[in-house]
């Protein structure tokens, strides 16, 4: 399996298998913290080839400077994928997969990450800074 891309985005969507992706960041700018950023999500695009048939297991942390889970307590959002078989006509699969992510509450002025892991193990690490507006 190889992670072809994860961006944070304003919105995403899968259309006829096309990854559109609206909006792409990772930095955010507000006036004052703690801040509850009301929606963004995760697009997600990974490439199966043979060999990697059977179950994939994939969960989202996000990680503050600390190394705390600031999702643990909403249930980190996880999904799972079958492959059962490679079609015979194609030498690989491309799969979307998109979180959407309600409510996204942010505590103090901070990098923070979401560790995508697949199978247990951090497979990507989304970086996210958030900053305080300068006061003019």
């Amino acid at each position: 399996m190889q992670v072809l891309s994860t961006l944070l985005c304003d919105y995403a969507a899968d259309y006829q298998g096309k990854l559109c992706v609206m909006g792409a960041f990772d930095t955010l700018r507000v006036r004052q913290f703690p801040v509850i950023y009301p929606h963004c999500a995760l697009a997600l695009r990974f490439s199966f080839q043979p060999g990697d048939e059977g179950e994939h297991r994939f969960q989202l942390s996000l990680i503050d400077p600390d190394g705390n889970r600031l999702l643990a307590d909403k249930g980190e959002p996880s999904f799972n994928f079958n492959l059962k078989q490679l079609p015979a006509d194609k030498l690989f699969l491309s799969q979307n997969f998109i979180i959407n992510l309600q409510g996204l509450s942010l505590p103090r002025a901070a990098n923070y990450s979401f560790d995508l892991r697949h199978n247990g193990e951090i497979i990507a690490r989304i970086p996210l800074q958030a900053m305080l507006l300068p006061a003019n």
